[in-house]
């Protein structure tokens, strides 16, 4: 592979490979868009703005993913909250063009074809990033076998087993299929994808045999390899019983893995994998680095903090602001510094339009029609206990009183629950529960089947950004930064990424303090008593006091919270030293810097 010839990535004409990637992205599932339905969540929606920020800045990249037949899945909800799922219909061959070339991997001892798709993400300038969508549905697989890519996060350990297996293993082979081999730099976005790693090691093997692992191996392979956990909690990383590997993978497999030290005592822990075999391990905070470093002290962890495609998730009307007063803010969105010149009144008035558009989608979806002047708090994220989604219903008379007397108050909310995920369920019918008793003081609507459609009406319209986990178990959190685009504050406990991007009474508001594990009942005091006595005066009472601090959410946190400057980072700080060696230099900060001469960004107008 050729990789020093060009950096733009592939054309847009071909297939993978034809370019000269050097970067291979591994991610479980990705949210590019909602018509291609194969996320659930943050990881997913942050890897397709990964991707959207690779492309911008033509870093040179190819990410590997399944193609999930049935969705994530739809979601339905009753009149009590009680979630059921249904298949999402959608046809791959519509939004996604076919790769001629087949992979083969055994699971089970049998033979597997994989073939695939392809989705071309385009950068604002020209770049080009491919995104490779693997898929066993062929009339050659087992029936079983063709299963494997119809449902993410489905079915159970053997099913997800195989499933991992298909993505490390499968998408190597894949790459290689593709003629992509050698000069890449393999990135497992969270532990899913770590058997490529398995792979990795086994070409190393093909002349020593299976008996013959040395460090110089191990250290082959972890020089190709970067790993990004997401996870600060123990029981959230992947685990599989031994019996198991051995039947799925095979003994052959299983028995490399043994002698390359990865079997541990509960079996197979796909994060150990990953970690073993990484150069360049990273959390997503600064906070979950540290949390991340306490969890694996054998093994030095750093921290990147995550960002959002400031494209994709800032609103029209703000986009039409800052084409005026900002006009390279999609070149570089450090420029987003300079919103402090935009005068507060067409702050406002530019809020208020995306608020408009925010409250016809709620009339649209659920037939209730909510008040564009009165304070609406957005809680929009997975559905699952230690998110709290309840928490602001502790004592419902007290919040009743404050609306009363502090003004009207509306709540958003929106997210699904995992299938199985019983508490997340749980949570859901709370907040409905909540909503009954509320309906006469405070307007609460929850959003059916939350995709990225209905989360970029939510980050843009809502007045405050709610966000109440329980500590430590928020990694990141990126919700808040697409918020932060539009001018929306935040109103969060202090974990993950806010406790970085977060200015009492500048950003936004704290809930709790900086201590790293949750106090419930201090919590739920300081939601009722910044909401009574601070955040509702300031937006009923001093307006453009209010709109002063979503001037100061853009210029100080969407300039820094932004996929830019996470990815440039991560070239940087993991991909650079490899990518050295095999293509050229390209000099990613310096598309960052305010000045005329940026390397392989053209200079135009942004707003063309």
């Amino acid at each position: 592979m050729n990789v020093a010839a060009r950096i733009d990535g592939i054309p847009r004409s071909g297939e993978p490979g034809e370019g000269n990637e050097a970067i291979a992205y591994f991610s479980m599932e990705i949210g590019i868009k909602a018509a291609i339905p194969t996320y659930s969540g943050g990881l997913g929606v942050l890897a397709g703005d990964t991707v959207r920020a690779a492309a911008d800045l033509n870093i040179p990249m190819i990410v590997v993913t399944l193609l999930y037949r049935n969705g994530y899945f739809q979601q339905h909800l009753d009149r009590d909250g009680n979630q059921t799922e249904s298949p999402v219909r959608w046809q791959p061959e519509e939004v996604l063009r076919p790769v001629s070339r087949r992979a083969k991997i055994e699971i089970e001892g049998r033979e597997v074809v994989v073939r695939a798709w392809r989705h071309t993400v385009e950068g604002i300038f020209g770049g080009h990033v491919n995104v490779v969508f693997l898929d066993t549905d062929l009339e050659e697989n087992d029936p079983w076998d063709r299963a494997l890519t119809d449902d993410l996060y489905g079915g159970d350990s053997r099913y997800r087993l195989a499933q991992e297996a298909l993505l490390g293993i499968g998408g190597v082979e894949m790459l290689h299929e593709l003629g992509l081999d050698g000069n890449l730099i393999y990135h497992m976005n969270e532990g899913h994808s770590a058997l490529l790693t398995l792979r990795l090691l086994e070409r190393r093997m093909v002349e020593k045999g299976p008996e013959k692992i040395h460090e110089e191996d191990t250290e082959a392979v972890r020089s190709q390899c970067v790993f990004t956990t997401h996870t600060p909690v123990p029981a959230g990383h992947d685990k599989f019983p031994w019996d198991l590997v051995t039947r799925v993978l095979g003994p052959r497999r299983a028995r490399t893995l043994e002698l390359a030290g990865c079997r541990q005592e509960t079996g197979l822990n796909m994060t150990y994998l990953a970690l073993r075999f990484s150069r360049h391990i990273n959390g997503v905070a600064i906070r979950h680095g540290e949390i991340s470093s306490d969890m694996f002290p054998d093994y030095p962890v750093d921290s990147i903090t995550n960002g959002a495609d400031v494209d994709m998730w800032t609103a029209e009307p703000f986009r039409r602001l800052f084409c005026e007063h900002i006009p390279e803010w999609r070149h570089d969105n450090q420029y987003l510094r300079y919103a402090l010149g935009i005068p507060l009144e067409q702050i406002a008035e530019a809020h208020r339009e995306a608020k408009q558009a925010l409250l016809d989608e709620v009339k649209r979806r659920s037939g209730v029609a909510l008040d564009i002047d009165a304070l609406t708090l957005g809680f929009a994220r997975r559905a699952t206990e230690y998110k709290r989604a309840d928490l602001i219903f502790s004592d419902i008379e007290r919040l009743k009183r404050i609306a009363r007397k502090a003004g009207p108050l509306q709540i958003l909310y929106a997210g699904k629950a995992h299938p199985r995920d019983e508490g997340g369920k749980r949570m859901i019918r709370e907040v409905f529960n909540a909503a009954r008793e509320l309906s006469d003081d405070v307007p609460v609507v929850y959003l059916e089947d939350y995709d990225i459609d209905l989360a970029r009406y939510l980050v843009s319209g809502v007045d405050v950004w709610l966000n109440t986990p329980l500590k430590p178990h928020e990694a990141s959190g990126t919700s808040g930064m697409k918020c932060a685009f539009n001018g929306i504050p935040s109103f969060s406990v202090l974990d993950g990424w806010w406790v970085e991007g977060h200015i009492e009474g500048i950003t936004g508001w704290c809930i709790g303090d900086r201590d790293t594990s949750s106090e419930t009942e201090q919590e739920q005091a300081d939601i009722y008593d910044a909401l009574q006595h601070t955040i509702m005066p300031l937006y009923y009472e001093h307006p453009l006091e209010f709109a002063r601090i979503m001037r100061y959410c853009i210029a100080f946190n969407g300039s820094f919270f932004n996929t830019q400057r996470m990815v440039t980072q991560y070239w940087k700080s993991a991909y650079h030293e490899v990518i050295a060696d095999t293509a050229p230099v390209i000099d990613v900060a310096g598309a960052a810097q305010p000045t005329a001469d940026r390397p392989r960004l053209p200079k135009r107008d942004a707003c063309d």
